[in-house]
């Protein structure tokens, strides 16, 4: 059995921030269980006017429960519309509503959901979200159909997307249903399916909506949208360093995600042969993903090289599946160990994605190991040696303990809360008076002072003892204990160096979302494309739940 490749290989945030969707994902995991358990859908009530103004309730039902969204569209002006989380305004909210709602309910959401932040909701709701229009596509979507003709493909794969959120909170926030509420529910088991389900059904929304104000400016001359135009339609994201912390704040939950996806490798990689229905289902996915690649669009430097580098990977590794006979002994690990010698980071991950395709049977159980359910294993404990805990640190921090952190370059970013709207922001430690706010995400910083501090007792000494004296070292301390079972839970680089790059902290966590088209506006903020080629309810089977994120067609 090849082992999984160790966390100082895979947990730097450059390899992290080349991370790609696979059949880990958790919009494909919610889209094979919704076909294989039959999910049925209602669009209950679609109450919008001439101006685009009003609600609609979806609702999808399982085997035991089912979930509404409830969508609440506005007609906003175009000064309003920001993808920023100061705005106050947006074309579109939404909640996920724990069953069927009833009149006083969507009466009740209607005087909170609109207003996001402002407002408040109950344990009934599971998630709160908002979007905005793609306005440019959107204006030609509504007059292409108003018009009786089909919007234009090129301009659409341009965006991606008619609308965009720009939050979609769960677990707690607002008032909505903390995880613990549901995570006991076999379709909500696996993260974010609350926030994955709440998406796809604002697809469905955003589509029925634009068909609706086409046929209210065109009237009977309207058309509704082809369903091959509107299944390449996604769901675009803007999201910004809110998100960023969220592996470093969750590191048992971070590590359940990254050990699933290498266990997965791992597995395929220690196959001794590859079947031919296997061989041919890798080799139509490598050729879709060429389709998948070549439609992405981005503006970013950062991302352009990146983008750059895959397509010239992509050619490469056509050239050795010419050449090569994957039909010999452990064909995966062998193309892996050559991708490892002849790809950037963006192309090996690629490539690590794509060998997990043929093995649904082996891999999508793994699914059920990537949630977080061992609370009660974060209590630190008190009578580890001293000695223990140095090696733990050393073990996960061994890198981090060379590394001047009294050097400025080193230390030169802060991360904080802004007092406004209660968000992670980063600054400039030496430009900006934001030091005392710092929050404790440079755990290598941090876990290397604790190893310089342990280094002055004795090596038997209970650390709680330390703690009595030391007791702002206690987060690096349950850090270090964490890492005895969760050794991908801690990145193997200096978030606060004046290098780092925020947007690969983003990326990593959007990948496991199984986003696609990763296009960075800054350092700091990135748009990307949700369910871009999913079926939409309405078409939803097991033979189309899993490989829609590979499109069909040629560029």
């Amino acid at each position: 059995m090849i082992a999984r490749r160790a966390p100082d290989e895979v947990m730097h945030l450059s390899r992290l921030g080349s991370l790609h969707q696979c059949r880990l994902s958790f919009m494909r995991q919610l889209t094979r269980r919704m076909a294989r358990e039959n999910w049925s859908f209602e669009r209950r009530i679609f109450d919008i006017d001439v101006q685009g103004v009003g609600h609609a309730v979806y609702t999808a039902t399982g085997p035991e429960r089912a979930y509404s969204l409830i969508a609440f569209a506005h007609d906003l002006p175009d000064h309003l519309r920001s993808d920023r989380v100061i705005a106050t305004a947006w074309d579109a909210t939404f909640t996920l509503f724990d069953g069927i709602p009833e009149a006083a309910d969507i009466d009740r959401l209607a005087r909170n959901v609109p207003l996001q932040e402002a407002g408040r909701v109950s344990e009934k709701e599971l998630s709160v979200s908002r979007a905005n229009r793609s306005v440019r596509l959107w204006a030609h979507f509504v007059e292409a159909l108003s018009q009786g003709r089909q919007p234009d493909l090129t301009r659409l794969e341009e965006v991606g997307y008619l609308m965009r959120t720009t939050a979609v909170y769960g677990s707690g926030k607002l008032g909505a249903a903390d995880r613990e509420v549901v995570a006991a529910r076999a379709e909500l088991q696996a993260p974010f399916q609350v926030e994955m389900l709440s998406v796809y059904l604002t697809r469905w929304f955003v589509r029925d909506l634009v068909e609706h104000m086409a046929s209210a400016v065109g009237g009977d001359a309207a058309i509704g949208l082809d369903p091959a135009i509107a299944n390449r339609v996604g769901i675009g994201n803007s999201t910004g360093l809110g998100m960023a912390p969220f592996i470093v704040n969750h590191p048992v939950l971070f590590n359940n995600w990254i050990m699933a996806r290498e266990e997965a490798i791992a597995q395929v990689r220690s196959l001794p042969t590859a079947s031919q229905d296997e061989l041919a289902c890798f080799q139509e996915i490598f050729r879709r993903s060429k389709t998948l690649v070549a439609r992405w669009r981005t503006e970013h430097p950062v991302q352009i090289r990146k983008l750059t580098d895959l397509k010239r990977d992509l050619a490469a590794l056509d050239w050795y599946l010419a050449k090569t006979d994957l039909t010999g002994p452990q064909p995966w690990d062998a193309l892996m160990v050559w991708a490892q010698g002849h790809l950037s980071e963006e192309g090996q991950e690629f490539v690590a994605s794509l060998i997990l395709e043929p093995y649904g049977a082996m891999v999508d159980s793994l699914g059920h190991c990537m949630a977080d359910a061992a609370s009660d294993r974060h209590i630190i404990d008190g009578a580890m040696p001293v000695a223990q805990v140095r090696r733990l640190l050393e073990n996960s921090f061994g890198w981090a303990l060379d590394v001047d952190w009294q050097e400025p370059a080193n230390c030169a970013r802060v991360w904080y809360v802004s007092e406004e709207k209660l968000e992670p922001r980063l600054g400039e430690r030496f430009e900006e008076p934001i030091a005392p706010y710092e929050q404790p995400l440079a755990p290598a910083r941090d876990a290397a002072a604790l190893h310089m501090l342990l280094a002055g007792y004795a090596a038997e000494t209970p650390i709680a003892e330390v703690l009595l004296m030391h007791p702002e070292h206690r987060h690096s301390v349950r850090r270090a204990q964490i890492s005895e079972f969760a050794p991908y839970g801690e990145i193997r680089s200096n978030t606060i160096s004046q290098d780092v790059l925020p947007i690969d902290m983003l990326r990593a966590k959007l990948s496991f979302f199984g986003a696609t088209h990763f296009d960075p506006r800054s350092d700091r903020w990135v748009r990307i494309c949700m369910y871009a080629g999913a079926p939409y309810p309405e078409a939803l089977t097991e033979a189309n739940a899993d490989f829609w994120v590979y499109p069909e067609a040629a560029p």
